[in-house]
């Protein structure tokens, strides 16, 4: 039976069966997060809120594009931003937590949920920008590139340069952030180049 949805998932994730249960996975999981960053958010300068929430901003995103898709609305630069920025945060959270436990740190509840949920970031961004909607324009890849390459980077500028990234769990910590966020930023742009163009 779980195997039977897996596939069935994998095959058209798009399904309002599958849709509405992640929309609301996702709206929960950003809210904890921008309940999570509240400090954080605090001691920043409000023009700078925009990059602070990098993981929860990633799934307001992917839960709006969720949401559109259940009223019939697709926009291509919208969803390749909130499945790669779904990717990439998943996966740096995932790099930064593992490289705590590989030094030693404590494996706590926290973490783990963290460590879990941010995997699971991003393995659906990879299955939704894997899979194209039927009759939807996700795939104008060419168009879409420079916009989504500029986004991540540009976050990654605000990260490391402005020193804005995410709070992390020991120091030391900001060689292996900024560049696992650098490498993922280059990573995804090249793999949404290489995305089939839906004009073609």
């Amino acid at each position: 039976m779980i195997m039977r949805h897996w596939r069935s998932f994998m095959r058209d994730p798009w399904r309002p069966e599958y849709v509405v249960p992640l929309l609301l996975i996702n709206m929960a999981g950003s809210i904890y997060g921008y309940y999570w960053y509240a400090g954080q958010l605090s001691s920043t300068v409000k023009k700078l809120w925009l990059f602070v929430p990098d993981s929860p901003m990633a799934t307001t995103l992917f839960a709006a594009v969720l949401l559109f898709s259940l009223m019939g609305r697709r926009n291509a630069f919208l969803g390749l931003i909130a499945f790669t920025a779904c990717i990439k945060y998943g996966l740096w959270a995932v790099i930064v937590i593992g490289d705590f436990w590989a030094g030693g740190g404590s494996i706590r509840f926290t973490e783990s949920m963290l460590w879990v949920s941010h995997l699971g970031m991003a393995v659906q961004g990879v299955i939704y920008l894997k899979v194209r909607p039927p009759g939807s324009s996700l795939g104008f890849s060419r168009p879409a590139l420079p916009g989504v390459a500029a986004w991540m980077l540009l976050n990654d500028f605000m990260d490391y340069r402005l020193g804005i990234h995410p709070y992390l769990y020991v120091p030391g910590q900001e060689l292996l952030a900024g560049v696992s966020a650098v490498a993922l930023s280059l990573s995804l742009a090249l793999t949404v180049a290489k995305l089939p163009d839906a004009r073609r």
